[in-house]
């Protein structure tokens, strides 16, 4: 069905600023983040996926960014004949993002069966996905449509999901670089504000993730690095734990060093755990109650300390055999997204890496402690001189007294003068 009058949907929210973590020249991919420097926290650095978002489905939990992806609303799922578009689902889910205040990342890919250079490349969500697109002039007609269509609501275009996986594309390195700077010259031309953001790869597995990454690099750079952002997803083998996740970040930033990579934000556009992989050594894992509360915790505040500007969590959606954490309403996963979006957003957020990790967050003139181990046994820590309060990830609070020594373990504590609201 092709659309014939473009619905009224509200402008895109105004951008405070570029970054959701903005930190000028701290922010450059290449270079570890340091031991301690502060970090303004803003509601787009908690991302969501909504995967029936365009049905209705209002996460319960404040976020102030949404990757439209699994969602029924690719390439493929949008233009089913060349030139003629179905944008019904497209403008549903846009519009509920608008409604619901939240930024929007649209993922550009993956290619249609029709605009498939091979139609064997690939299933999801349709034959050819994984393909190269036989013809550039596809690709630039499909970007310059979307843009035109909703450029007043989509903030940012990743071009492709997972590139360094077969299943989602079976192109070189050069041809995927090729895709981003005929992207970006036709976003920056109709949309000068939006951003370009790099397509995704996986870290897990390492073998893909070195055959593409640096490569694909080295082709950004060839062409003058037309992209704003940098993305990785941060999945791990199904027994993983955000410990993990963490030097998943590092080895990113450390292929982004070596290609010798400027100042731009990097973004964890799916993270999850549990999920099974890789192999048959690695079935899924079920995680829920506290570890499930602690690794949500845990993720969203390593990457405020590690300084990943925005982190899509994967996904808000009923129970999956794919997915190791549920989050959805009242589920422990939840629980805790809120508990840190508490605790950070609209403050300045100063953490450190030790024994245990900690992070101290001032907002209007109040100080607060946030204290976790990422690994290991668990850590003394002493109350600071301001706290009388201490709450956990799930709500659980307790009076502390200030000078005190407590156990700090993966389970993330918050410390204050008075119950977090």
């Amino acid at each position: 069905m092709v659309e014939e009058m473009r619905p009224d949907l509200r402008m895109r929210p105004a951008l405070s600023a570029l970054l959701s973590i903005p930190v000028a020249a701290a922010l450059l991919v290449g270079t570890a983040p340091p031991a301690s420097a502060a970090t303004s926290v803003d509601d787009t650095a908690f991302g969501l996926h909504v995967p029936r978002i365009s049905t209705g489905v209002v996460p319960t939990v404040p976020y102030g960014t949404v990757r439209l992806w699994d969602s029924g609303v690719t390439w493929g799922q949008v233009e089913q004949r060349r030139g003629k578009y179905w944008w019904v689902g497209l403008d549903r889910a846009v519009g509920a993002a608008n409604a619901q205040g939240a930024e929007i990342m649209y993922v550009l890919g993956s290619t249609p069966t029709w605009a498939a250079s091979n139609k064997r490349q690939g299933t999801y969500p349709n034959r050819g996905a994984a393909s190269s697109p036989a013809r550039l002039k596809d690709w630039r007609r499909w970007v310059r449509a979307v843009v035109q269509w909703h450029g007043n609501s989509i903030d940012s275009y990743q071009i492709w999901n997972e590139a360094n996986l077969d299943t989602f594309w079976q192109g070189s390195p050069a041809r995927m670089a090729r895709l981003t700077l005929e992207a970006k010259r036709i976003i920056r031309n109709l949309d000068p504000t939006a951003k370009v953001v790099a397509a995704s790869s996986t870290v897990r597995l390492t073998s893909s993730f070195d055959r593409f990454f640096p490569a694909y690099l080295k082709q950004l750079r060839k062409r003058g690095w037309p992209v704003d952002v940098f993305a990785i997803h941060t999945y791990g083998p199904s027994t993983s734990k955000p410990a993990l996740r963490a030097t998943y970040v590092v080895r990113a930033r450390k292929a982004l060093r070596a290609a010798r990579a400027p100042a731009r934000p990097l973004w964890d556009t799916e993270v999850n755990y549990g999920i099974k992989g890789p192999g048959p050594r690695y079935p899924d894992k079920d995680i829920g109650g506290r570890k499930a509360a602690a690794y949500v915790a845990q993720t969203y505040l390593d990457s405020i300390r590690l300084r990943v500007a925005r982190t899509y969590w994967y996904s808000w959606s009923r129970k999956t055999d794919l997915l190791g954490i549920t989050m959805t309403a009242g589920t422990p996963g939840a629980t805790a997204y809120q508990s840190v979006f508490d605790w950070t957003v609209g403050a300045q957020v100063t953490c450190r890496t030790g024994r245990p990790n900690s992070c101290v967050i001032r907002r209007d003139g109040a100080r607060t402690e946030v204290a976790w181990t990422s690994s290991g046994p668990t850590r003394r820590y002493i109350v600071p001189a301001y706290a009388t309060r201490s709450c956990d990830a799930m709500g659980g609070c307790r009076a502390v007294q200030p000078g005190s020594t407590v156990r700090v373990g993966r389970m993330p504590l918050w410390f204050g003068a008075a119950a977090p609201v």
